[in-house]
């Protein structure tokens, strides 16, 4: 694990960096302040603003590119404020065209964010598990890609191409628009949906860069282990809806039990204490700071 207080004063995205060439990192997916928090003090070294976790878990949307750079970027800014470690941005398709992406790359860097994933689907979008993805040409994510790494202010913000081929058109278009994606200035390569860990481990092969894997769950992929992964060659493992999903599902078990019984006595062993939540909001230097300031006017 990277050491924080040796690693502060660079950048968000050379931090980010630092981390992944260090070791493979498992990265979960977060959906608002609260929970970057709590992933931080989990001990991860990098956290991911998922697209479809905050769709979701913020404005009780799909997946499928409602969300514009102002929204998202609000999101950025709470997350950043709230945390210290790096934050990756699911930023979809980049919001259009290649003129697009430059202005969402500009507002997300300077919101903080460690680095953006930009992947190539044609809006709508959609979930890169499921069927029904219409892939944009080659040529054009290229475009795209260009005016990402020459819209970054750092040089260290990372710049992460997720290829949506693998379901459309077949593995081995994946892993040519990848190579595409790469020469043209992708730091990282996100190869979205292979069906097998001898994909990983044939897709890694063929790629000279770092790489991202998707655990997402209920997807075409295994789920395979940090270990795994790091030793075929992955640098980033992505849990982009793991914590939303057993939130979700607490939750719902927890209303009808509230709905059907009419008290929620039982359910309190299983909550987090009003103690640990003050703890990691951080409750006690608030009212610390807020005594301060009473103190000074009465002297």
């Amino acid at each position: 694990m990277t050491n924080r207080s040796e690693t502060s004063a660079r950048s968000p995205g050379a931090r980010l960096q630092a981390a992944y060439l260090s070791e493979p990192l498992a990265i979960p997916g977060v959906f608002n302040a609260l929970v970057a928090r709590m992933a931080e003090h989990a001990g991860f070294d990098a956290i991911y603003l998922s697209g479809a976790a905050v769709s979701a878990g913020v404005t009780a949307l799909p997946d499928v590119g409602l969300l514009s750079l102002d929204e998202i970027t609000r999101q950025v800014r709470l997350i950043v404020a709230a945390t210290n470690v790096p934050l990756i941005v699911d930023a979809d398709t980049g919001f259009g065209g290649p003129l697009h992406v430059e202005q969402a790359i500009r507002q997300i860097e300077a919101s903080g964010a460690a680095g953006v994933q930009l992947e190539d689907q044609e809006l709508p979008k959609r979930c890169g598990h499921l069927t029904g993805k219409h892939l944009i040409p080659a040529g054009d994510m290229v475009q795209k890609l260009r005016a990402a790494t020459a819209a970054r202010v750092d040089p260290d913000f990372v710049i992460v191409a997720r290829v949506d081929a693998r379901s459309v058109t077949g593995f081995d278009d994946a892993v040519i628009r990848a190579q595409a994606y790469a020469a043209a200035g992708a730091d990282v390569v996100f190869p979205e949906a292979l069906e097998s860990v001898e994909e990983f481990a044939s897709f890694a092969r063929k790629l000279d860069v770092p790489l991202v894997a998707n655990m997402t769950e209920f997807g075409r992929s295994p789920l395979l282990s940090v270990g795994e992964l790091g030793a075929i060659g992955y640098r980033m493992i992505l849990y982009p809806v793991t914590a939303l999903r057993v939130a979700l599902r607490a939750t719902e078990r927890a209303l009808a039990h509230i709905r059907a019984e009419g008290t929620q006595a039982s359910l309190v062993p299983n909550m987090m204490t009003r103690t640990r939540l003050y703890e990691i909001l951080k409750y006690s230097d608030f009212e610390a700071r807020d005594r301060k300031y009473f103190d000074s006017v009465d002297s």
